[in-house]
């Protein structure tokens, strides 16, 4: 990836809103731009930005297997609001079969390592398939979210799935998020309204506690990044 087609988004896009920035990505790479939601408060703003402007970007979602109940019933309320397709990819059902069978159901709370091996089954390969073929991936990370992501651009290349990242709210609060949910009464997850800031899969997900960091509750059990693998990217 040539670091200049990085630094000229950034420079045409400076001034832009949300909405034509959006316009302008799927002008320069047409039927080449994808969004990944996994239902939570920052992936339903984009999600209603996309779909009440009609714009023509992918929406898609991962279905892990192991997700909420409460995650279903907002993707299920989003389709009813919107009317709009969101496409889902599922891990390979062998290798979700070989997992259980050779380490169990729960191996993720065993190690680190498990857990990446989980994720990795269940999210990573899951989403090459999706942005394959595709030239921008746009995502809802925040700056606040964890400090891997402070440093984070607005458009970054991401050398692992060699894709444009495009992170819209980057540098929203948390308090922005919300004013803009409830302004437009745009579908949320419950379990929001339960202390969950972050939400993945069932098992690996808890509330957090008043002054804990945001991602505490993210493989609370274990001392590490707190990433899947889905979102490292690499600056070029």
């Amino acid at each position: 990836m040539d670091a200049s087609i990085i630094s000229t988004l950034l420079a045409k896009t400076k001034d832009f809103t949300l909405e034509e920035t959006l316009l302008f990505l799927t002008n320069e790479f047409p039927e080449k731009v994808v969004f990944s939601t996994s239902f939570g408060q920052e992936d339903q703003v984009i999600t209603d930005y996309i779909f009440k402007n009609d714009i023509p970007v992918t929406v898609f979602t991962l279905d892990t297997g192991r997700l909420f109940q409460e995650t279903y019933d907002v993707f299920h309320k989003t389709l009813k609001k919107y009317k709009k397709q969101i496409e889902v990819y599922f891990p390979e059902a062998a290798s979700v079969e070989q997992l259980l069978q050779t380490k169990g159901p729960n191996s993720f709370y065993d190690s680190v390592e498990n857990r990446k091996e989980c994720c990795f089954i269940r999210k990573v390969v899951p989403l090459k398939k999706a942005l394959a073929g595709n030239e921008v991936w746009i995502t809802g990370l925040r700056a606040e979210q964890s400090e891997n992501r402070q440093n984070l651009d607005l458009f970054e290349y991401d050398d692992n799935f060699k894709i444009i990242k495009f992170n819209p709210l980057l540098r929203w609060s948390l308090e922005e998020v919300n004013a803009y949910l409830k302004e437009f009464n745009v579908p949320q997850n419950a379990l929001h309204q339960k202390g969950f800031v972050s939400i993945g899969c069932a098992p690996c997900t808890r509330a957090i506690f008043p002054g804990e960091d945001i991602r505490a509750g993210r493989w609370w059990w274990e001392s590490s990044h707190k990433e899947c693998g889905l979102h490292g990217a690499k600056k070029v």
